[in-house]
């Protein structure tokens, strides 16, 4: 199949599943997801993001009506049927199909979506990304990765309007995260991202990060830094599992990083082949 939906049991290509107007997801973004990237029909990192979901689940209380094994299983088999040898895997679960009413309906069980589509990922070794700054003023909930997406759709629309790759959240004059990213900086040869919090999502791409610093030796720091330490910074990274890592080349318009190429290199280059590996 060219591209596959997959909606409580039922398979289609994703251009002809239907899901019923009263899924919750149409009333409330009643709901979690997750994502992933694979090639050669393996999905990477794919026990960090089912974790991630289940956590995610239980934060708005949605009982999953499978396992963490019978989820993965599932995923793995409709991966098998995509054409592509590289694609993107997504899937989510709301909690439910009733009559809109704000409180948890009585008697549901929970609606699982999934979609797989051919994606191949940019190879960052010869691109730079550029930001933009935008206000956080989103909920305190930033750690569950909900499908109420909307303030970072519109983030993510203003810094598409000022031409720009991906927008990123300041929040009382520190640096959270990106509309659909993780941020760091390289300072001095320490990298330093922002701490686990409420207040950014615990991305698979920046766990699998720190990891390949430890390994290098690259110093890690993990804790609050400044939109000034973000624009003074040797390099600033986006990490995300749809561009791994990549570096930032101008913020509001401003050039930036540049000045440690050698340890931003490290860094990317052993994910990339941290990625291709495990994907062979």
């Amino acid at each position: 199949m060219q591209t596959i939906g997959y909606y409580n049991g039922t398979i289609a290509p994703l251009e002809e599943l239907m899901i019923p107007a009263n899924d919750r997801s149409n009333y409330y973004a009643d709901g979690v997801y997750d994502a992933a990237y694979g090639r050669n029909h393996k999905i990477f990192a794919l026990d960090e993001h089912i974790d991630r979901f289940f956590k995610s689940l239980s934060m708005i209380r949605i009982e999953p009506n499978l396992t963490k094994e019978e989820l993965k299983t599932l995923l793995q088999s409709l991966v098998d049927r995509l054409d592509s040898d590289e694609f993107c895997l997504y899937w989510h679960m709301t909690r439910g199909t009733a009559l809109r009413g704000h409180a948890f309906p009585k008697g549901v069980t929970p609606n699982l979506l999934v979609t797989v589509r051919p994606h191949k990922l940019l190879d960052t070794a010869s691109c730079r990304y550029k930001l933009w700054s935008v206000e956080d003023n989103r909920y305190y909930f930033c750690n569950i990765k909900t499908i109420n997406l909307l303030p970072n759709v519109l983030a993510n629309q203003t810094a598409k309007d000022h031409g720009c790759d991906e927008a990123i959240f300041v929040r009382n004059g520190y640096v959270t995260e990106g509309s659909h990213s993780n941020m760091a900086i390289l300072k001095n040869g320490r990298f330093i991202t922002a701490p686990l919090t409420n207040l950014i999502l615990p991305g698979v791409t920046r766990l699998h990060t720190l990891a390949i610093c430890r390994e290098k030796g690259i110093p890690v720091e993990e804790r609050a830094f400044s939109f000034a330490e973000l624009m003074d910074a040797d390099e600033v990274i986006m990490m995300a599992s749809s561009v791994q890592g990549v570096a930032i080349s101008h913020i509001n318009g401003t050039p930036v990083g540049g000045k440690d190429t050698k340890t931003y290199e490290t860094i990317r280059s052993a994910y990339r082949q941290k990625y291709l590996s495990e994907t062979e």
